[in-house]
């Protein structure tokens, strides 16, 4: 009987948001071996089977590996290891900014893989998650799409929003929609959800139908937003989001 070969080990190395690729002869993927050793006091993450760690200095002038910047990775990787890349990503974001305990200030240590436990008063913690709801709302053939003032080109996406403390996700739609359109909506439905690791997100998508109202926008947090049909769409955010998953569906139903 021939036996199951052994899977080869990965290493998710990352310098702040850039992940180290390594290039194949016609594709990338995550190295097999460290493309740089950590230094003696670098945490070294066990995720899923994989290592993941840091580096002070991007590596540059390599044959060999490359950086990238994480959400450029999803076009480069194929999805398991662009997800597992967000898992490592959210999991060094949370151990780098989980160092001391916020009761006592003493240090924290690993307890298991994914909690740590202060030295001096015992308060446990794992790591959080900021939640955030995202919505496609539609008007007869119409979708309403709107330019968030952080984004950084032209492209228009969709109205969103964390949920705030003692909110069901429900309320929360209701609530981003009315602060930053004004509109009432209706039919309201879950989608889907996606984890975001920037830094450490999960986005719950829903759709909903347009009830009454017309567009008032938050400034603060929109600087446009209007109603587009099929046929005249802006530019809109690219594949990686679950706003483009749910804008691509729309446009299924609508053909």
């Amino acid at each position: 009987m021939s036996s199951t070969p052994k899977q080869e080990m990965q290493y998710f190395v990352f310098c702040q948001s850039d992940l180290v690729l390594e290039k194949a002869a016609d594709h990338y993927q995550i190295p097999t071996e460290p493309p740089i050793e950590a230094k003696p006091w670098t945490t070294m993450m066990d995720v899923d089977g994989a290592k993941a760690y840091r580096i002070d200095s991007p590596i540059t002038g390599s044959d060999r590996y490359e950086m990238c910047p994480l959400r450029q990775s999803y076009y480069k990787l194929g999805k398991a290891d662009y997800l597992k890349a967000g898992k490592c990503h959210e999991l060094l974001y949370w151990d780098q900014n989980t160092k001391y305990c916020g009761i006592c200030g003493g240090p924290m240590r690993f307890d298991t893989a994914i909690s740590k436990k202060c030295e001096h008063c015992g308060k446990e913690i794992w790591p959080s998650l900021a939640i955030a709801i995202i919505v496609l709302i539609r008007k007869d053939n119409e979708v309403l799409l709107v330019h968030a003032n952080s984004f950084r080109d032209d492209h228009y996406g969709l109205v969103a929003g964390f949920v705030e403390t003692g909110e069901t996700l429900e309320q929360a739609v209701y609530r981003e929609v009315m602060e930053e359109t004004g509109l009432h909506i209706t039919n309201l439905r879950y989608f889907g959800s996606q984890p975001w690791p920037y830094p450490c997100g999960l986005m719950v998508g829903f759709t909903a139908d347009y009830d009454y109202g017309k567009i008032h926008l938050q400034r603060s947090e929109l600087s446009k937003g209007a109603w587009f049909d099929r046929d005249h769409l802006p530019h809109i955010p690219e594949k990686l989001s679950i706003a483009r998953q749910l804008i691509d569906a729309w446009l299924e139903e609508e053909k």
